[in-house]
């Protein structure tokens, strides 16, 4: 786990809401394993990632936002074979900006993520997590990738305050 270099950022920048790419101040991507323990990893990237930005406090909700993220990239967006490819099938990436944090999970599919909007859904232990996204962050969205990546990225904004 670590810094990925920019070129892997550029196309979740594009899809973004408007930022200013150039205003980054601080980015990082880990790949993920395709089984569920890959939350667990998740939420101690994003750990200690927010606690390198000086930004623990808003641990509990984005911690929940990754969560289900990744969960939702691995229950529904990898198909049974997936291959072990060079490049790993699901990443998450955090980027900040002054006033603003994104997560964002990559994912081979190009299906769009759906939530459920039924009380009888919303009941069901599955189905929730796009629900909780929406609740917990305060915007986001989804885009398809171009180029030499395929699949799709799924994000989340939070707003901070801004540094003092």
């Amino acid at each position: 786990m670590g810094t990925n270099g920019s070129t892997m950022l550029e196309p979740l920048k594009r899809g973004l809401p408007p930022l200013d790419p150039a205003a980054v101040s601080g980015s990082a991507s880990c790949a993920l394993p395709t089984r569920f323990e890959a939350v667990r990893g998740a939420r101690q990237f994003t750990r200690s990632t927010l606690d390198t930005w000086e930004l623990g406090d808003r641990f509990d909700d984005v911690a929940l936002v990754v969560s289900e993220l990744v969960t939702n990239a691995l229950r529904h967006a990898l198909p049974d074979d997936t291959p072990q490819e060079p490049e790993p099938a699901v990443r998450l990436h955090l980027m900040h900006w002054t006033s603003r944090l994104v997560c964002a999970v990559r994912d081979p599919s190009h299906d769009r993520p759906a939530a459920r909007g039924t009380e009888e859904d919303f009941a069901a232990e599955s189905g929730r997590g796009l629900f909780l996204v929406e609740s917990f962050s305060d915007s986001w969205g989804w885009h398809p990738l171009a180029g030499a990546l395929h699949g799709k990225v799924v994000w989340a904004l939070f707003r901070i305050r801004g540094e003092q």
